[in-house]
Formats: C-alpha cells, structure tokens, sequence
C-alpha cells in the first residue's frame, strides 16, 4: 500500500485543529451509519417476536470487526477506523408497571477507535462508542448510552424511551467539567424507533426482498429521522466469509433534514443468507470515498 508521506500530506491538506476534528467526526458518523441504520421497523402487531423462545440470527452471542478506508482524494488507501460490533442478552429486568413478568432484554454494542496512521499523521485519536439495550419481545428501545472521545473533547450521554408518554429524554454530559449543565433534549417518539447501534440487528431478524422500499425512523442525539430506503439484487462478494451472495441496501441518508448533512450516497451489502451479516459498505462524500469491509466475524455457536 503506497501512503503519501506525512511532511507531504500534512502541507497539502493544512488542516487546522478544529478541522482535523471536523473531518474525523465525520468519518466516525459515517462509519456508524452506513453499516447500522438501514432498517424500518413495521408496526407493533407486524413484528416478530424476539423473545426467549425465538433463535435470533446472531445468537448466543456474536462479534463483527470491520475496517474503514479511505479510497479517494489525498487520504486514499488510509485506514481511517476499526469498527465493531457485538451482542448478548442482557440481565431480565425487574417487573416494572404494568409488567407482569420480568423483561427480557438485549444488549448491542457498537464501538468506532481511530488507527494508529490517523493518529500519526493527525495528532487525533477518536473513540465512540454506543451500547443500546431493547426489549426482547417487542425489539423496542428502552436505552441508549453513548461515550464520544475526539482528543481531549469527551461526552456522554443517554437516551431514554419512554413508551407510556410518547417519548425520547436525551440527556448529554461534559465529563471535563462537571459545573456544565447537562444538555436536554425531549422529542416525541411516536411508534417504533431504533437507534443506530440496534438497527442491524434488528434488519437481520426480517425477511429482505429486492423491489422493497420502505422508509426507517431512528433516533440520534434526542432527534428523530426519516430515511428512505430501497433494497436491489446483490452480486457475489469476495469476504472473510467466502464469496457468497448479497442484497443491496440503499438508504437515503444525506440532504437537508435527513441525519447527514450535504451531498453524498451509502449502499451498504448484506449477505443473502438467513443470517443478512453486513459485509461491505461503500460511501462517496465531499470528502472522497470510504470502503468498509467485514474483517473478522465470531459467533459463539
């Protein structure tokens, strides 16, 4: 893999600090979004159960590793972010309300950490990570924790689903100083919502047809989206799986009101199979073009 050297990188690109911050920001939400938000999840009485009794795609417990690259404009062929994901059931929850019996719950985690060329060339290390928790039986969310690391910048923050009132409560958090207000945001939350880190793994439980258009809602920092989405014919792929077969997914993702602003486009491929296991991603942006490949894949069975 031939690099441009950092002396000659760093001249032509002149990045400033804030920048540098901005660019990577982006390539962080990019990888987050283009490999979990492409699913809109059907009504309440059209959904799958995703209880104890049902076996879900990646049970018992399952990891996938995939690896962000630039392949256009002056930082091609730089890795830019390892990405990953994993699940497991999540401790039953006490009964709560009108509950009658403990809830089942998921767990999902979904974490993006800059490489180490990045961090060199840019002075910048970035970490996010997203744990999302929903309920087994009905796939709704109930909590999403996020912590966000961009140098010395750091956040955390919480959404709450709160399904009686209507209702998401997004609460965000500086840990460096502890005497910042928090930062609230409460949206109505009116049907069923995913977030970001839950949205794959939901996809993967669903019956994926090419001809299929429909349109998600998701849930990012105390908002909520609407994408359009269309699923196509796949062609065979060359991954760590072997070559197999894929479904093309198409979501509508960038413009104004959409969760990425400006111009751009994400197609996203999943295998064919049962399991829908995302294995490539591929987005064109003002920024240039980044390729996001399955590298590693683990399943507790």
């Amino acid at each position: 893999m031939e690099l441009i050297g950092t002396k000659g990188l760093l001249s032509k690109m002149n990045f400033k600090s804030k920048q540098k911050r901005s660019l990577f920001s982006f390539a962080v939400l990019i990888l987050f979004v283009a490999v979990m938000v492409v699913v809109s999840p059907a009504r309440n009485d059209e959904r799958p159960a995703a209880g104890e009794s049902q076996r879900l795609p990646f049970e018992p417990a399952e990891t996938l590793l995939y690896e962000g690259e630039f392949t256009r404009a002056l930082l091609r062929g730089i890795d830019v972010a390892d990405l990953r994901f994993s699940y497991k059931r999540g401790a039953a929850l006490p009964v709560n309300g009108n509950s009658p019996a403990p809830v089942a719950v998921l767990d999902f985690t979904a974490e993006a950490v800059s490489k180490g060329i990045v961090s060199k060339l840019f002075g910048l290390n970035f970490r996010q990570r997203v744990v999302s928790r929903v309920d087994a039986s009905t796939f709704s969310m109930l909590r999403t924790a996020k912590l966000d690391e961009q140098g010395k910048r750091k956040r955390t923050s919480e959404a709450i689903f709160d399904h009686e009132s209507g209702k998401v409560v997004f609460t965000e958090l500086d840990p460096n100083d502890p005497s910042r207000p928090p930062r609230v945001i409460s949206t109505e939350a009116s049907g069923t919502i995913l977030d970001i880190a839950s949205a794959i793994y939901y996809l993967r439980t669903q019956n994926l047809e090419p001809g299929q258009t429909f349109e998600l809602l998701i849930s990012d920092t105390g908002q909520i989206y609407k994408t359009p989405v269309t699923i196509s014919q796949g062609e065979k792929l060359k991954t760590v799986l072997g070559r197999v077969d894929t479904i093309r997914v198409v979501p509508e993702m960038f413009g104004e009101g959409r969760l990425i602003r400006g111009k751009g486009d994400i197609t996203i491929w999943f295998t064919a199979d049962a399991r829908h296991i995302p294995v490539r991603a591929k987005i064109n942006a003002s920024l240039g073009r980044l390729d996001i490949k399955l590298k590693k894949y683990t399943n507790g069975r």
